[in-house]
């Protein structure tokens, strides 16, 4: 009994939340999830345009990954790595056998997957002997994470400010200029690293045309090409990698998000080439790779990557993009244009985004803010078309709301 009066006094007197304030929550709490539909702890039904942060690749609590789960669940859910984990090399050869990749390392999210990638392409010039070839060209709006690593490969203010020094050997240039990148790469380059399609950045795909172009860059300077598809990758694009738009493959790939369909999970694909630096010893993590993960990546492999599953969300990008059109065109005084690819959509907005963001709460559905002023559409990959149709009711009411304020 003293023991919790001291905890009550305690909670009392701090000024601060016991969950550290980094993020200012909208006051909504879901507490269950069918498919494209989250249900707040009011009953309400809010229809979800933003899954997680591309995330809930499959919606929520979709039968084939609650089967994985709860069945792993009830055999073994963590060795360490200092053991063979079966999920973990059936999930692998899923990935090597659909993707450019040769081997993979598994993280628990796109963070970590950054901070090996950068050691990736480091240590294979340093095995090479060219240790000084340590510098890797980022881009303006990049988003890589919160880790050293991944704020120092952005650069922007809104991402370092105050958490200097900064982790050096980035170089930083504006989106989609190739002669700076042909003119920023010397003898200490290392690699190049980007997003094929911006998220946090405001949902700025990269033209095919300009993929091609840094392929051809890092093939003629002897230089890594280092794919951040954590956000758009498995699925998101309609492709299972956005990078297969543009006919290419990377020397490395950061994945997340939509590869564990919730649970955590991330991973760093890469060619045998490009890893033939990381030997035994050079990399590790406690959790990455652990069965109950994996056995949830399968289940998604096992869906995303069938070709009729992409067939269909080709389809029904085309008819919600083609929706949002029409709604842009029918406010122009709160949405400037459609952008993205696949189901990785953005608004931009001429109203401002957290306005028609919390509009959309009001009218039960949920979008995600981004920078330039954009909110970003990430909805399930397998929503249907009348979860669509019901989008674009509620958009409608949210902007109608924004245009009257």
């Amino acid at each position: 009994m003293h023991s919790f009066g001291l905890n009550v006094s305690k909670r009392m007197i701090l000024m601060i939340p016991s969950v550290l304030p980094t993020y200012n929550r909208a006051p909504l709490q879901f507490v269950k999830g069918e498919g494209a539909w989250l249900i707040e702890a009011d009953g309400r039904r809010f229809l979800d345009l933003g899954a997680g942060i591309a995330v809930n690749a499959l919606g929520h609590a979709h039968p084939a990954l609650v089967e994985a789960l709860t069945s792993q669940a009830q055999n073994l859910w963590h060795v360490s790595n200092l053991y063979q984990i079966p999920q973990q090399q059936a999930l692998a050869d899923k990935l090597v056998e659909t993707t450019f990749a040769d081997t993979v390392f598994f993280t628990n999210s796109g963070t970590e997957s950054c901070e090996l990638a950068v050691k990736m392409a480091r240590k294979y010039f340093y095995d090479k002997g060219q240790p000084d070839r340590v510098e890797i060209i980022t881009f303006e709006g990049s988003f890589h994470g919160r880790s050293s690593a991944g704020i120092a490969a952005a650069g922007s203010e809104k991402m370092t400010k105050g958490f200097g020094p900064l982790l050096p050997g980035f170089v930083h240039l504006p989106w989609n200029d190739h002669d700076a990148v042909a003119a920023a790469i010397n003898d200490k380059t290392a690699a190049i690293l980007i997003e094929p399609v911006q998220g946090e950045g405001g949902i700025r795909p990269l033209p095919d045309t300009c993929m091609k172009g840094l392929r051809d860059l890092c093939d003629e300077h002897g230089i890594l090409l280092i794919l951040d598809e954590v956000q758009c990758g498995v699925g998101r694009t309609g492709k299972l990698f956005a990078h297969e738009w543009a006919g290419i493959t990377p020397d490395i790939m950061m994945v997340a998000k939509g590869i564990g369909g919730g649970f955590p999970l991330g991973a760093v694909l890469a060619t045998e080439d490009a890893a033939s630096g990381m030997t035994a010893g050079t990399h590790g993590s406690t959790y990455g790779g652990n069965p109950l993960g994996c056995a949830v990546g399968c289940a998604v492999m096992d869906a995303v990557a069938d070709p009729d599953f992409l067939a269909e969300v080709n389809r029904k990008a085309g008819l919600l993009r083609q929706k949002l059109e029409g709604l842009v065109a029918s406010h122009p005084e709160v949405f400037e244009e459609v952008r993205g690819s696949g189901l990785m959509l953005g608004l931009k907005c001429k109203a401002v985004n957290i306005d028609v963001v919390n509009a959309g709460y009001d009218n039960e559905v949920v979008t995600v803010p981004a920078a330039d002023n954009v909110i970003r559409l990430l909805p399930p990959l397998n929503l249907t078309d009348e979860d669509i149709a019901e989008a674009l009711q509620r958009l409608e009411k949210a902007a109608k709301q924004v245009a009257a304020a």
